[in-house]
């Protein structure tokens, strides 16, 4: 059985000259974050939009009123994936 030490950013040097870690400069840093933030932003309009509609369908079950409660959490859940791209385009324009 083997077993694997995790490995940290020290451990590694990537030339052989000797002089350690190398960093990312700070824009490719910032750039790599803002990537990651906008790819995010697709799951979570999305994951907003089926958690409305699946709590719509849920409670349209429950109370036998097919289909207005699915139409209206399915607005909420329009609505809350709306919101989180205000916010990326706030945030966007704050940077």
């Amino acid at each position: 059985m083997l077993i694997f030490e995790p490995l940290n950013r020290f451990d590694l040097e990537p030339f052989p000259t000797g002089k350690g870690p190398v960093f990312m400069k700070r824009e490719t840093r910032r750039t790599f974050k803002e990537l990651a933030y906008y790819s995010s932003l697709g799951l979570s309009v999305s994951f907003a939009v089926f958690i409305g509609l699946g709590i719509g369908v849920w409670l349209d079950r429950k109370f036998d009123t097919s289909p207005w409660l699915t139409l209206i959490f399915l607005g909420f859940g329009i609505i809350a994936g709306f919101r989180n791209i205000g916010r990326a385009v706030k945030r966007v324009r704050k940077l």
